[in-house]
């Protein structure tokens, strides 16, 4: 059973409109969904010593995610503000607080090794050090999210046994142009979601494709990090895109039912930055 770890970044998702806030962070919520799905799961990264911090590490270890080399530190957890219209959610603030303030150590890569896959993002500010973790990582996979830029893809993508791109304002042709040009840097794999249009992923100049699967919505928060994770368990245990592409879809599906990314929701605090 493949051992996950979800390494750089969290925050809590502050539902300015239903006064509760949500764990999350790309890396967060593939290590807790990973354990959810019934795999040993580890998260390292850096919270603050504040009401989010706690729910955060309080959160994962309730999922049975391993937190021992998590650090937490005085200062303020990243946040994200969420307003909801018409059922569409949308981003009014945001403060990345202290989960950049940690090192990268000896031990760190000795943890990273014990994994069999390893996930990181394009918010957890390790950039500088995703060579090191190449290195140590088994497999090694990053969410550029939408934010990618033509800089990025050329200093990342060759690190990566996994590439995952959102791109959702895409047609599928330019989703396919996409996945091409990660693929050239070097990726193995390339997988771009497409929201409502599905997915694609390019691999050894092999073409994929999945659709969405129909589903109730709740909250779309956090949907796109099941997919990562339900691919990603998939893909390393057989190797088959095509059924690693319909496990993403139908995990997808299935937290759309859920609020937040994977629940532990909490009254957002009466002073916290995020409420002014």
């Amino acid at each position: 059973m493949p051992r996950l770890l979800g390494i750089g970044d969290n925050t809590v998702d502050v539902y300015l409109s239903q006064g509760t806030m949500y764990p999350g962070g790309n890396t967060v919520n593939v290590a807790a969904l990973s354990a959810r799905l019934g795999h040993p799961a580890s998260y390292v990264g850096c919270v603050g010593n504040d009401v989010a911090g706690q729910l955060i590490l309080q959160a994962l270890r309730a999922e049975g995610v391993d937190v021992t080399r998590c650090r937490q530190v005085a200062g303020l957890t990243s946040w994200s503000g969420i307003q909801h219209r018409d059922g569409d959610r949308y981003f009014v603030g945001s403060d990345a607080g202290v989960q950049g303030n940690w090192t990268l150590t000896d031990e760190d890569l000795a943890f990273v090794a014990s994994h069999d896959v390893v996930h990181s993002s394009i918010y957890s500010q390790l950039n500088d050090r995703l060579p090191r973790l190449r290195v140590a990582a088994p497999v090694l996979s990053y969410d550029f999210s939408s934010e990618w830029t033509p800089a990025l893809l050329a200093q990342v993508a060759p690190l990566l046994d996994v590439a995952f791109l959102s791109g959702g304002d895409l047609s599928p042709g330019e989703g396919r142009d996409l996945a091409h040009r990660v693929a050239a840097h070097g990726a193995r794999v390339v997988v771009v979601t497409q929201g409502a249009q599905g997915a694609l992923a390019l691999t050894g100049g092999r073409w994929y494709t999945q659709p969405s699967v129909p589903t109730r919505v709740t909250d779309t928060l956090g949907a796109g990090d099941a997919f990562i994770t339900a691919f990603l368990h998939r893909w390393t245990s057989h190797a088959d895109v095509p059924a690693a592409l319909e496990a993403g879809a139908q995990e997808a599906a299935r937290n759309c039912s859920v609020n937040g990314a994977f629940g532990h929701g909490a009254p957002i605090p009466a002073h916290h930055p995020a409420l002014s």
